[in-house]
């Protein structure tokens, strides 16, 4: 069955001067225009190409792969905007549309947004929405506390961000538990927290390290020691430092890095001065 909005695998049943005519079975004959073409293609050889309408609301085919297809998100950037809606460059020649209807708040030339691709089942054409949530499940019943997942941010509140987790679900990244900047439609590696009783997902960047508190403490005072010898028994990183400037140079929180410092002055390692820690 043609799948528009995706890549199918479709054989090659003629050439013709304009390109060449793809077997679509019900849907007939799709052309593939010569821009894609390559000169070592034979009929009933079998390709892997991208479908969907063309200007005129023809089925066409390239070999270009989009930015995101149909049943996926993306950050996309908005290209032009008219009284039908605002079109994103999705990687295509055809542009990407976002109906009116579709923007939670009215699109700005220029502007980048998470959205959602959908095929409208009444005109075949795919189209772009930012209501992450009528398509994208909120609670799930499969997922298990500690599983690596991938994340694209797609908003923040005073609370969290939102993150889409491996295309088909959302979830939340509090924020006082993220020590690190994150930005709108970035892209990262992260973990199933855990399952709220109303089977909400709460989300993680790093797995905690049960029983290994104390080690993990102990990497963290070498690190420091090792940035105070780099910079000659000095540094302006201390317990009054931002916690992002803190997670740049010893990749932990900064409640992590004030038990490492209170350890280090506590075995006198180390002394703690207004915004400025050195060797003793």
């Amino acid at each position: 069955m043609l799948r528009i909005g995706q890549k199918n695998a479709l054989r090659i049943v003629k050439r013709l001067p304009q390109g060449i005519y793809l077997d679509a079975g019900q849907q007939g004959e799709i052309l593939l225009p010569n821009r894609y073409i390559s000169n070592e293609l034979n009929v009933d050889d079998v390709l892997e190409v991208f479908i969907y309408l063309d200007s005129e609301d023809r089925l066409v085919a390239t070999t270009e792969t989009p930015y995101a297809m149909v049943d996926e998100c993306a950050y996309l950037k908005v290209i032009a905007v008219n009284k039908v809606g605002a079109f994103l460059d999705w990687g295509l020649q055809k542009d990407l549309l976002v109906p009116h209807r579709e923007q939670r708040h009215p699109f700005k030339v220029g502007e980048s947004h998470v959205v959602y691709l959908y095929l409208d089942e009444h005109s075949n054409r795919i189209a772009a929405t930012t209501y992450l949530d009528n398509y994208l499940e909120e609670t799930s019943f499969y997922f298990k506390e500690n599983q690596a997942v991938d994340l694209l941010i797609c908003s923040q509140s005073e609370l969290a961000y939102k993150a889409v987790i491996n295309q088909t679900h959302l979830g939340l990244l509090y924020n006082n538990e993220v020590f690190r900047p994150l930005s709108l439609g970035q892209k990262l590696k992260g973990y199933i927290k855990k399952i709220r009783a109303d089977k909400k997902i709460d989300l993680c960047l790093q797995l905690p390290k049960r029983g290994k508190k104390d080690e993990s403490l102990e990497v963290v005072k070498k690190s420091i020691m090792t940035h105070l010898i780099a910079n000659r028994g000095h540094s302006t990183l201390s317990d009054k430092s931002n916690p992002d400037e803190i997670y740049a140079t010893f990749h932990v929180s900064k409640k992590v890095f004030k038990r490492a410092l209170s350890s280090l002055y506590k075995e006198r390692v180390i002394l703690i001065e207004k915004g400025r820690v050195s060797l003793v």
